[in-house]
């Protein structure tokens, strides 16, 4: 049985790390030199430029047909706030064990602070600690009062530092959904968009401490993220591989760029156009790295359904869909139950959905 927390800032001492850390073969091989992942200048599409919106459409297209992600820059997100969130996370992931513990996640929630997420696995163990807020748009400032309320007002600059970043990369997300929409062709572009506005989406701070035996383990294993969208900042350590033509490619950080990828709630709103990011993290001996994912979801009470101009063909003879009618909270629900999410996380749920709604 799984223990409930994993203090990585000790383990990091041993030579040999715990067997749990241990990944198989396959999921360690080194990634085979870098990738060179597109690189979008949103600058003309947020300024409302035609020409540039056409362009940068299909540059999308291109990258999520080939990599299922991209990278973006000019994003109108204040770059500030993505610095201003690492030295949060140096701050929190520096506190005494005892003082993050008062934000650990709770058992079936979503928000809250784990190591190693000891809480839901007991072997292939990730070498990192983390903490996710849930985010939603309006006035009340969630993650400003989830901070406040488990860590106390002594850290409440933790929390407002993070409300502040996850509104700004909500709202890129959002601008995102349009740019997707026109990427696809769609005749209503904020078609995407309206699954998104109003629901509930979440923000991971990842660290990963150095490892002693970095070739053994991951900092996060290889898997497609089941929400829509994933908006990750990367610090200046590389760490991120994506699986491509059979093979893993390290992401190196760029500047002031945000990564893109789809998730496999958007595969479904796509029916199937833009395939999920298979993707990892890993480690390193001599350098902790800091990540931020920001994952868009789709509010709970809306069906997943794609448009009609992704479900009929150039004579108006219908296409089929690839992926029957459900909720995010039905995929959630998946993914929590036991379920491990991993690149084929969408065909197993659809599996099980089909036959438990038969």
């Amino acid at each position: 049985m799984a223990t409930s927390f994993f203090n990585l800032s000790k383990l990091q001492t041993q030579q040999k790390i715990p067997t749990g850390f241990v990944w198989p073969e396959d999921d360690v091989i080194p990634s085979e030199a870098d990738l060179n992942l597109p690189v979008i200048d949103l600058s003309g599409f947020l300024a409302g430029d035609e020409a540039a919106t056409q362009a940068a459409a299909a540059m999308v297209r291109a990258a999520c047909e080939e990599f299922g992600a991209f990278q973006v820059v000019n994003h109108g997100v204040d770059w500030d706030l993505a610095e201003a969130a690492k030295i949060l996370a140096d701050r929190f992931f520096g506190l005494p064990t005892d003082v993050k513990l008062r934000a650990k996640k709770l058992p079936g929630k979503i928000p809250g602070f784990s190591g190693a997420h000891a809480e839901r696995f007991s072997t292939t163990l990730p070498w990192k600690e983390m903490i996710t807020f849930v985010f939603s748009e309006g006035s009340t400032p969630v993650v400003e009062e989830f901070v406040r309320s488990t860590l106390g007002k002594d850290y409440e600059e933790i929390g407002k530092g993070y409300q502040k970043y996850c509104e700004a990369v909500n709202g890129l997300c959002l601008e995102l959904s349009e740019l997707l929409g026109i990427s696809l062709g769609l005749e209503d572009r904020k078609y995407y968009r309206k699954f998104f506005e109003g629901g509930q989406s979440m923000m991971r701070c990842n660290y990963y401490l150095p490892c002693n035996e970095p070739d053994r383990t991951l900092g996060t294993g290889p898997h497609c993220d089941p929400t829509s969208l994933t908006v990750l900042l990367q610090d200046h350590v590389a760490g991120l591989d994506v699986f491509s033509k059979g093979k893993w490619w390290s992401v190196p950080p760029y500047p002031k760029a945000f990564v893109i990828n789809i998730g496999d709630t958007f595969t479904a709103l796509s029916n199937g156009k833009y395939q999920s990011c298979l993707h990892r993290a890993v480690v390193n001996k001599d350098e902790r790295r800091r990540s931020f994912a920001y994952f868009l979801c789709p509010r709970d009470d809306k069906l997943l359904l794609p448009p009609k101009e992704l479900v009929s063909g150039d004579s108006d003879e219908e296409v089929s869909r690839r992926y029957p009618d459900f909720t995010w909270s039905d995929l959630y629900k998946f993914t929590q139950s036991g379920y491990r999410a991993d690149g084929s996380t969408l065909e197993n749920f659809v599996t099980w959905f089909t036959t438990a709604s038969a």
